[in-house]
């Protein structure tokens, strides 16, 4: 890449960090633009870190970061609804031998990570800030800002996330699906005895399942079948997740007794979505949840999304021209990757839905965690 380039990214979330700091290395210059003007640095309650994502991550070169503040572990359990292990197995290394299989992490504390390599990148970072519109020509993209100002781009990318409004700005009409549960989060205490993620399946929930984050903390959840989310007044939540979580065993009790303040309970959906055809319009690209979402059975969700970035940066950074062609085989080369895991991710959770006691739910997912241990 010879000439000068200039791109706009919508979105401060995994995927917008990512690939801003990624373009940034290879001398791209980058304005990033995110709605809310906390940058997201306290949401969420925790994340599920599989190995493909952390080897995104040491691309990024926050591994060493993210390894501190996280809590790395390398298998996975079954419990009964009572809390005896009916079985325990290794994680595949999707990210390769010299990772873990898996680090559990605050996710504000993975935000506030990236967010300082974003800064350090030298990108230029407007918050409580949101695109408007963008009109496109040959040569570039202008886009307008809620601000008042305008910027002209040689590309837009959209991580906007799974709302997207830049996703139907330009005239691309899928949308999340829900695909009939939801699930209840809390960051918590870490017993001490809890050293992986442990599942639960039956019960009064579909899956009451933990993860560690640090020496110290967890995140908790449980799922259950999606509700009418007006029904369930937020001061509430945490009345809702305790009355789920008190049939759960083991070191479920000792979990459930810090589930006391609603406000830091978290309740959502889960979604499924894929665009198809193409993620791009012109000189506009999407990444990240804003093209693809998947449920959470599978952890997958960020992994993509860091991993939608660094290849549209390895493709960006190598080619001359940023033409239709180019961001066509992007989308051909993610949409391979990325199908198989939503299509998974989403048929775990059918088969809890239709009480199909038969299901091969572990070969499914040693398929697909073994598919991801290739490069993306």
């Amino acid at each position: 890449m010879s000439t000068p380039r200039k791109v706009l990214v919508v979105g401060g979330g995994a995927a917008g960090n990512a690939v801003t700091v990624l373009l940034r290395r290879a001398g791209v210059t980058v304005d990033l633009v995110e709605a809310r003007d906390d940058w997201n640095a306290t949401a969420g309650s925790g994340i599920t870190l599989q190995g493909n994502a952390l080897r995104v991550l040491r691309e990024l070169g926050v591994w060493e970061r993210v390894r501190e503040s996280g809590y790395g572990f390398g298998s996975v359990g079954i419990t009964a609804p009572d809390g005896t292990v009916l079985h325990a197995q290794d994680d595949i290394r999707s990210g390769g031998d010299d990772l873990p299989a898996t680090v559990g992490m605050q996710r504000p504390q993975l935000q506030r990570i990236l967010i300082d390599a974003v800064r350090e990148s030298g990108a230029s970072v407007r918050l409580g800030t949101r695109a408007t519109s963008f009109e496109q020509d040959a040569d570039g993209v202008t886009a307008r800002f809620t601000d008042g100002t305008e910027g002209r781009y040689d590309l837009v990318i959209a991580a906007d996330g799974l709302g997207s409004t830049t996703r139907a700005a330009i005239g691309i009409e899928a949308a999340p699906e829900p695909t009939g549960m939801a699930i209840w989060r809390i960051a918590a205490p870490r017993p001490a005895g809890v050293t992986r993620t442990d599942l639960a399946y039956g019960g009064p929930a579909y899956i009451a399942g933990y993860c560690p984050t640090s020496e110290t903390t967890l995140y908790a959840y449980v799922v259950e079948a999606n509700r009418d989310r007006a029904s369930i007044p937020p001061e509430t939540y945490a009345d809702e997740m305790r009355g789920l979580a008190s049939a759960y065993g083991g070191f479920w009790p000792e979990i459930t007794e810090s589930i006391k303040d609603p406000a830091k309970v978290n309740y959502t959906w889960f979604d499924r979505m894929l665009v198809e055809g193409s993620w791009h319009r012109g000189r506009v690209v999407l990444i990240g949840d804003a093209a693809h979402c998947c449920p959470p059975t599978l952890a997958q969700g960020a992994a993509l999304s860091l991993e939608d970035a660094w290849v549209l940066a390895q493709m960006l950074t190598a080619a001359e021209e940023w033409d239709d062609d180019l961001l066509q085989a992007y989308y051909e080369r993610r949409i391979a990757r990325v199908r198989p895991v939503v299509e998974a991710s989403v048929q775990i959770g059918r088969w809890q839905l239709d009480g199909v006691r038969d299901a091969d739910v572990p070969g499914l997912m040693g398929r697909t965690m073994t598919m991801l241990r290739e490069l993306p």
